[in-house]
């Protein structure tokens, strides 16, 4: 497969159990429909807070799939994509989207993992170094997982662009989401060799409105 090809998008998913209506899981089954090339990684069914097993899981992912790749990351899926990229991101990468990312460093509200299970399990300290990538990052301006000022210092240290999503909460069915229109815009964004190539509308495609 050439450069030009169309990007296989690695799907990241966030530490919490699987959603039919997540916007990641109807992206998917949007791409597949687009004729895009799409993959996840898989969900752990065990040891679900160890960061290095979810490191090699995004490896062994990205093993299986020839030509460009986009990632795209929620959540906690964003930080797992940081820390990859940190420690094993050798593989190229055209461009990822994390959306919404999780502030590990910080308090997490009742139900989620504690900032000490997050140390012991590798998670702390969040790597403040920019990423090998192009990279947006898709922030809340209320997200109850991550006060905006600390997603924007996140995005500045990574060398990513921030773009305000406004009062979206976690952007995840509990917030609403569901359908997330602008997952495919910001795709697009990150693999314009895949619009551009496209004279068919089989990649491509209609615009669609962005919420």
């Amino acid at each position: 497969m050439t450069r030009n090809a169309t990007p296989t998008v690695l799907i990241v998913p966030g530490l919490r159990d699987h959603v039919p209506e997540h916007w990641q899981t109807l992206l998917h089954d949007e791409l597949e429909r687009e004729g895009w090339p799409v993959a996840c990684v898989p969900r752990r069914q065990h040891e679900k807070l160890s960061c290095a097993l979810w490191i090699e899981a995004i490896d062994q992912s990205l093993a299986s799939i020839a030509g460009p790749v986009v990632l795209v990351a929620h959540s906690g899926g964003a930080m797992m994509v940081v820390h990859w990229a940190h420690g094993r991101g050798r593989r190229p990468i055209d461009g990822a989207l994390l959306a919404t990312p999780a502030d590990l460093e910080q308090p997490l509200p009742p139900g989620y993992p504690s900032r000490d299970e997050l140390q012991r399990h590798g998670w702390l300290p969040v790597p403040r170094l920019p990423l090998p990538f192009r990279s947006i990052v898709a922030a809340s301006s209320n997200d109850p997982l991550a006060r905006h000022d600390r997603v924007a210092d996140f995005a500045a240290a990574w060398g990513s662009e921030l773009i305000e999503l406004g009062a979206v909460g976690h952007l995840n069915p509990a917030a609403g989401f569901g359908p997330w229109p602008r997952a495919m815009e910001f795709v697009r964004t990150l693999c314009p060799q895949a619009a551009t190539s496209a004279t068919s509308g089989d990649v491509a495609g209609s615009t669609r409105s962005s919420r």
